[in-house]
């Protein structure tokens, strides 16, 4: 049974929320998310909390409204705060640069430079050739569009020269000895 789907979201004065039988929508200052909610799971918002409640009906109705508890704290955060996943290339000659049509060209020791076209609703900032900030008000599209990036060149073991995020810690073996 979920304990996360007992406990009820307090909505923030600066948050709209509308909901349309299964369909919730949440406004803020950022931006507005929608989603469709499980059918196993019947929602109320009433006097700025939002309840989920399991249906009766269905076997995995508490996961189902723990699973939607989850997503649905997850857009309001995004829509107030927004979501910042930071990466950090390692490598000699490894660079980044953004361009003005919401593209990154990446340079990671390939032959060719690497194109990676932005989703709508990303916005990346790059401090140095040599890190990437993503942000988003969407948490699964930040995690994502992390994922992709770092996919292309994942941290070697023995060097760890890669793209990593900023709070990885990449162990590194040691070499063979003769």
């Amino acid at each position: 049974m979920s304990r996360v789907a007992k406990r009820p979201i307090i909505v923030p004065i600066d948050i709209k929320v509308q909901l349309d039988l299964q369909k919730i929508s949440i406004k803020g200052k950022y931006g507005h998310l929608s989603r469709i909610i499980h059918k196993s799971v019947k929602v109320q918002y009433l006097n700025n909390t939002i309840m989920f409640i399991p249906r009766s009906t269905f076997p995995d109705g508490w996961a189902q409204a723990g699973t939607s508890r989850a997503l649905v704290n997850s857009m309001i955060i995004g829509v107030s705060k927004k979501f910042i996943k930071k990466l950090q290339l390692s490598g000699v000659g490894y660079r980044i640069s953004i361009t003005e049509n919401n593209t990154i060209t990446m340079s990671l020791g390939y032959s060719h430079p690497i194109i990676y076209a932005l989703p709508q609703g990303i916005s990346v900032d790059a401090p140095s050739p040599t890190e990437i900030i993503i942000q988003g008000i969407d948490k699964q599209l930040v995690g994502q569009v992390a994922s992709n990036l770092r996919a292309y060149r994942i941290p070697e073991p023995y060097k760890g020269k890669g793209i990593r995020y900023a709070d990885e810690i990449v162990r590194i073996k040691e070499a063979k000895k003769k």
